[in-house]
């Protein structure tokens, strides 16, 4: 039986803030030259918004530049960024620091992405756009020339050993002139296209943080819209890079979070247990008192910054987004970047598509990307984020001399280095003694994990794929003391006994909420991280 497949002129893969900026941004300019817009954004949740998770404060600059009337439209960009507060946490203490020009936040807006997006989809789909959730891309189609042409849907209903269910039904074949991905950090067709085509040769390699996120509603007298709040130190040692975020916003709403940059060294340390410990702190615990904690969500960032970016572009489409790793660190933003990317992108695509015969590789979107404000952003700041692999107070010295002495005009570039390989052996450490949650302020990992409102059909493929099994005991146990039931901040990953007593790794994919930490962290890159069938992981409402 052939595979059913539908044509377009652009396909998107992923409706987050630059596949949904690029979609619009590609549809005005159809209906600017009276066309029909002939473009499809695949989404792999169960609908816009559900994988999506931020901080997050918004700069609308992009925003601005896509939709100049968002206020008229009821963008979801309500409270305003009104204070800005930089903390030094010791464990007992909290000390102010200077805000850094970067981290300020005047213009800026407290929200919720998921929000946003579920916006910009309802404003793509007005110009004509087609949007699908609960629909995965899991592979590329190529021709014979070695050039993308579209990408395939998961099949949906396969049990376990892949063997078709009573509710099977075939993937599809997407095919477009053109394939976008914006997939988010470490999209998994991005990897696959950024090997294939080795995007990645003249680059660094891309380093990520991971951060984790509650949401709290907190009594109104605690509460301060607009405040904006960020930590560095305690909990993490001196070597460790990351920092807390604390942002008031909405009706008694609090975002709380805390991101780990994903090059630490220690394999005992688990970043779902700091958080549970920052909160903790006597700056922190007052404000969560009495409060209570009703979403919870993880997920990897980009953290390489401009030399870290691969090559945009390959035969058939581009990277987008996050998918690229537009994120600008210092400023802890992204969103702004990534809507500014996308409608690059569509702005690139159009004009090669007006053409008899247009190229199948659009080399001038990267042109675009140097000739924008994107590069004027991160190029400068390129440095700040590599200061602190000699750690906070080195990174803090030099971060202070880029931005006020160098001003971003330095002749060098340091350098990035693959995540998985900053991990040291177990043997040098000592396994760290975290507090018990006391179900108030600190919560359990599955009582977390509740609340991502995550699901997975159970009988279907794992998505969680090992290379090579048997890493897991004699690489991952054995000398790193199974750091993965430590890292990831699902659950997912249980080292346990066996009938004869030997220790096996056992995946929980049912609880995965899709964060990407395995497929990063894991010592000898042996974790593979593939779709799901279509709308499996979290459901978050409004991250």
């Amino acid at each position: 039986m052939a595979q059913e497949s539908m044509d377009y002129d652009l396909v998107i893969v992923g409706a987050g803030p630059a596949g949904l900026a690029a979609a619009i941004r590609y549809a005005q300019l159809c209906r600017e030259a009276n066309q029909q817009p002939r473009v499809c954004v695949l989404e792999k949740g169960a609908e816009v918004g559900a994988h999506i998770i931020s901080g997050a404060v918004f700069e609308p600059r992009a925003l601005n530049e896509l939709l100049p009337d968002w206020q008229e439209q009821g963008a979801p960009l309500i409270t305003k960024a009104s204070e800005d507060h930089f903390l030094l946490l010791t464990e007992k203490k909290a000390y102010t620091l200077p805000t850094p020009p970067l981290m300020k936040n005047h213009g800026n807006y407290i929200i919720s992405l998921g929000l946003l997006c579920r916006f910009l989809a309802l404003q793509a789909e007005n110009l004509g756009v087609e949007i699908y959730p609960g629909f995965a891309a899991t592979d590329v189609i190529t021709n014979d020339q070695n050039e993308v042409i579209g990408v395939k849907t998961g099949d949906m209903g396969r049990d376990k050993n892949g063997e078709p269910k009573k509710n099977f039904q075939a993937g599809m074949h997407i095919l477009a002139k053109q394939t976008v991905l914006a997939e988010g950090c470490r999209g998994s067709l991005s990897q696959l296209l950024i090997k294939k085509y080795d995007l990645a040769k003249k680059s660094n390699p891309q380093t990520y943080g991971l951060g984790i996120k509650e949401i709290w509603e907190v009594k109104p007298e605690k509460h301060k819209p607009g405040t904006v709040i960020h930590t560095i130190g305690w909990p993490l040692d001196r070597k460790t890079y990351g920092g807390s975020f604390i942002y008031h916003w909405g009706d008694n709403l609090v975002s709380i979070g805390l991101v780990i940059g994903l090059d630490y060294e220690n394999p005992y340390l688990n970043p779902y247990e700091e958080f549970q410990r920052f909160k903790h702190h006597s700056f922190i615990k007052p404000l969560l008192s009495d409060g209570q904690c009703t979403s919870y969500g993880a997920r990897a960032i980009n953290e390489g910054g401009w030399q870290s970016l691969p090559k945009l572009t390959f035969p058939g489409g581009m990277l987008i987004g996050d998918s690229a790793g537009f994120l600008n660190v210092p400023k802890i933003k992204g969103s702004h970047t990534a809507i500014k990317s996308g409608m690059l992108a569509a702005e690139t695509v159009f004009a090669a598509l007006t053409h008899e015969n247009p190229a199948k590789e659009l080399i001038e979107y990267k042109n675009k990307i140097n000739q924008s404000w994107i590069k004027q952003e991160l190029y400068p700041v390129r440095n700040i984020r590599p200061a602190f692999r000699g750690g906070l107070w080195q990174g803090l010295t030099y971060a202070a001399l880029d931005t006020y002495v160098f001003r971003g005009h330095t002749p060098w570039t340091f350098s990035n280095h693959a995540d998985n390989t900053a991990l040291r052996r177990a043997m040098y450490y000592k396994p760290i003694a975290y507090p018990k949650p006391d179900g108030k302020i600190s919560f359990d990992k599955m009582t977390s994990v509740s609340r991502t409102n995550v699901f997975h059909e159970e009988n279907q493929i794992v998505h969680l794929q090992l290379k090579k099994p048997q890493l897991a005991i004699t690489i991952n146990w054995q000398q790193y003391a199974g750091p993965e039931q430590r890292y990831c901040p699902a659950g997912v990953y249980e080292f346990i006994d066996d009938e004869a007593g030997k220790k096996k790794l056992q995946i929980n994919a049912q609880n995965c909420i899709h964060c990407k930490t395995c497929d990063i962290k894991d010592p000898t890159q042996n974790i593979t991280w593939v779709p799901p069938e279509g709308g499996g992981g979290p459901n978050y409402s409004n991250m």
